[in-house]
């Protein structure tokens, strides 16, 4: 391992000359971590400076930051409270380390959705909303209450009453009060109302017994679904829904809640539509299950609510209003100019409410999201956009001497925002922090006062530190980041003719200005542009129907610890049958989930201890070792191996397994192919989807959808979580995909994708309303000779033109 001797004082003050003194106050030290792949790892690591992580994906980057030292501190802060306090807090247990000295309290700013709800907007997550209410109760005209009656999220329903006190044996009255929210009453605070298609909901010729409700999830032998309807009394199971009376079908689909008993249980009978919107209207659309969501976008229509214009508040809060702004005016700027409308406030009576909510919505516009707007759904966001949003709680703290760790925090960032980002980091450090940062562009490693590269591969051949020392030791250090960070591909010289167009017209979704624009295909086409700029409302939300379009977005994998790269690639289907079909029993023996799995753990192949207000232990199943099936089941073998031993195979282990003998499988053979292409050859068939890094989940996704059937690929930032290693292969499999005759559509930031396209299409010029249009269409030499977008100063910029 090559090291290198850290800076001498605290960044940003100037240096004595004098040795750093490295005592243990000065350094987070980790000796022994062994945190999934980690291979006892030990490093010591700088406070108070931005050290930066390094390496392939899967080198275990995110196992030594996230979950040894994130972890083990915000274990130990929790342990701070008392058993009463710590028994409604998660509990995680001590991470697999032997020594961690000089921790301080650790802010984790990672990627992870900021959650499906409803009724959080940017404004609820970064309370921007809460402090608008406020101001609008003070000043707004006409008073119309207090802040909750500008929430969406507090009921419009007026209620009155008194507060009396005891004086003398005599009751007094102290003070009446009256209390209503903001929400609209119509679509209660959500800003969308459905219209439900009953077709779709129902099979009209069956009866409740035959399997007249189509709904996913309501079976017929479902006791708590469709048992409900047909033990009910209210409704006959055996007459078809057609011939239902008018009382009849009411009850079916409108029946207000009324308590029945069903074979001596009490429950509660509600008609289907009421019972529909409840279980899955009531939920963000992206939190659904992908059946359900299917389901839902088959069946059911939002549209604005007609009465408060999607707007979610009650029209009492919408007639308030500051300088003829209402709330909901206020909620729909983009950050950026409702920044300058608060800045243009003057009212001495509200200074510092004033004076928060400008640095609030500043910190936004400086982050690079001064395109949004307060009243965006979070759930809309992306990982990039979550992860700044949280950041604005921090950029004006007053904390020092804390650790915040990022996960790769310049993902979705233009090559221009990511000076900004950058600038925002090293802030952060010159407060005195210690920064950790997870991180693979060049551009950010280069500000890095520390670095720790790991590998040399990913999985098992991952899990060591290769260097420590600075960004110019790196450079020479010879590991796989230092022989790649000054890496630029060329542009192109000669690019692919297009085989037709895809033509878009008049598109106006979000930001876009009635933008039309041909696609060209059979080539590979990169979507460029400013975060924010359109690209993703162009590419996702205005392609033609009947385009046979396959999009490989950014939403996270959905799966709990059961799930595996096995299971999500279908690819355990043929291997079951493949092990059913060599031993002559059913496949469903094969299945953890299912049959084979082992009676004692119930095929997680662990068993979990709840120890109350201490950490939860997992202990490996006695019973079958960890391996998940019944012995029964490990006794039936393909090629000479069992099904635990299979799913203990790497990727490119598989590959060779199932592609000759006995075992051969051509069907898995198919799946572990693509799995190689996108990179993940490393990775273990049965491995826990929990466990795969941001880069991973990405490529996985890419390898399922490399089966679907269509001929235009769209994918969004398929660099995201890549290597710089990696980016080259990237680049080999688009190539290939083009080649076979598929059109690729790319919408990325990395510059060397935008080199090796074959036509570019560069929206701007700015963010939200300062976007939206179409400010290039051409080669990227074309680009690179203009230099008349921001595209082509930062591209121009990387090929050294």
């Amino acid at each position: 391992m090559s090291t290198a001797t850290p800076p001498n004082g605290p960044p940003g003050r100037p240096s004595t000359g004098a040795p750093h003194a490295a005592d243990g106050h000065d350094l987070i030290r980790v000796h022994g971590a062994r945190e999934n792949n980690l291979k006892d790892v030990g490093i010591e690591i700088p406070k108070r400076r931005l050290t930066v992580f390094t390496g392939v994906s899967g080198s275990g980057k995110s196992s030594l930051v996230f979950d040894t030292i994130a972890a083990e501190s915000q274990r130990m802060v929790n342990e701070t409270y008392s058993a009463f306090v710590q028994g409604f807090m998660p509990a995680p247990s001590r991470p697999e380390v032997d020594v961690l000295e000089g921790l301080t309290t650790a802010i984790i700013v990672d990627q992870q959705r900021l959650g499906a709800d409803p009724r959080s907007t940017v404004g609820t997550a970064t309370d921007a909303n809460a402090m608008l209410r406020i101001l609008f109760s003070r000043l707004g005209t006409p008073h119309v209450g207090s802040p909750n009656a500008f929430s969406f999220n507090v009921p419009s329903v007026r209620a009155s009453g008194a507060i009396t006190v005891e004086r003398g044996g005599g009751k007094t009255v102290r003070q009446t009060f009256t209390r209503t929210g903001g929400m609209c009453p119509r679509c209660e605070g959500r800003g969308t109302v459905s219209d439900i298609d009953l077709t779709q909901l129902f099979d009209e010729s069956r009866s409740l017994a035959e399997g007249a409700i189509t709904v996913p999830g309501y079976k017929v032998d479902g006791w708590w679904t469709v048992g409900v309807f047909t033990e009910s009394g209210f409704l006959d199971p055996h007459k078809p829904i057609r011939d239902y009376s008018d009382t009849e079908l009411h009850d079916f689909l409108y029946r207000e809640p009324t308590k029945v008993k069903i074979k001596g249980v009490n429950l509660t009978y509600e008609g289907l539509i009421p019972k529909v919107r409840k279980s899955m209207l009531s939920k963000d659309r992206e939190a659904m299950q992908p059946h359900v969501r299917a389901f839902v976008d088959r069946a059911v229509t939002f549209t604005a609510c007609p009465e408060c214009g999607g707007t979610r508040l009650s029209e009492a809060a919408r007639s308030s209003r500051i300088g003829g702004v209402s709330i909901a005016d206020a909620c729909a700027m983009q950050v950026s100019d409702l920044a300058e409308w608060v800045a243009g406030l003057a009212e001495p009576s509200v200074a510092p409410l004033l004076g928060s909510l400008r640095r609030t919505l500043e910190s936004l516009v400086e982050i690079g999201l001064g395109y949004l707007s307060l009243d965006r759904p979070s759930g809309t966001l992306s990982g990039g956009e979550a992860q700044r949003v949280k950041m604005v709680r921090h950029l004006g703290s007053s904390l020092t001497d804390t650790t915040y760790v990022f996960d790769e925090p310049t993902i979705g960032l233009h090559p221009h925002d990511v000076q900004r980002m950058n600038a925002l980091l090293l802030r952060l450090r010159d407060k005195g922090n210690t920064v950790l940062v997870v991180e693979h562009k060049p551009e950010t490693i280069a500000i890095a006062d520390h670095v720790v590269d790991l590998g040399p591969g990913a999985g098992s051949a991952g899990g060591t530190v290769c260097f420590e020392g600075t960004v110019a030791g790196l450079r020479s250090a010879g590991t796989l980041t230092g022989r790649h960070l000054g890496d630029r591909a060329a542009v192109k010289e000669r690019v692919r003719a297009p085989s037709g167009t895809l033509a878009i017209r008049g598109a106006s979704a979000n930001n876009l200005r009635d933008v039309d624009v041909d696609v060209p295909l059979g080539v590979l086409v990169v979507v460029t542009g400013v975060a924010g700029s359109g690209k993703s409302s162009l590419m996702y939300g205005s392609m033609p129907a009947g385009a046979g379009v396959v999009s490989v977005d950014q939403d996270a994998i959905r799966g709990s610890r059961r799930s595996n790269p096995a299971t999500y690639t279908k690819l355990l289907d043929p291997v079951r049958k493949a092990f059913a079909k060599a031993n002559g029993v059913k496949p469903a023996l094969f299945s953890a989930n299912s049959e084979g799995a082992c009676p004692a753990c119930k095929g997680a192949g662990v068993l979990y201890m709840d120890l109350a207000v201490m950490a939860g232990v997992a202990t490996a199943c006695e019973e079958c070792g960890g391996r998940r099936f019944e012995a029964s089941v490990l006794e039936h073998r393909l090629g000479g191996r069992d099904i635990s031993e299979v799913l203990a195979m790497s990727v490119e282990e598989a590959e060779g397994f199932f592609g000759a003998g006995e075992a051969r499988t051509p069907a898995a053979l198919a799946i572990l192919r693509r799995l190689s292409e996108v990179g993940l050859g490393y990775l273990g068939l049965g491995q826990p989807l929990t466990t795969l890094s941001g880069g991973e989940r990405q490529r996985l996704k890419l390898a399922t959808h490399m089966a679907d059937k269509g001929g235009v690929y769209v994918l969004d930032e398929p660099t995201a979580g890549l290597h710089l290693a990696d980016v080259e292969q990237l680049l080999g499999l688009l190539d290939r995909l083009v080649d076979a005759g598929k059109s690729v559509i790319v919408v990325e930031h990395h510059q060397a994708v935008m080199a090796h396209a074959d036509w570019i299409i560069d929206l701007g010029p700015g963010a939200g309303h300062d976007g939206g249009r179409v400010v290039f269409e051409g080669t990227p030499a074309d680009l690179v000779a203009a230099r008349s977008t921001l595209t082509g100063e930062h591209l121009a910029a990387y090929v050294g033109a």
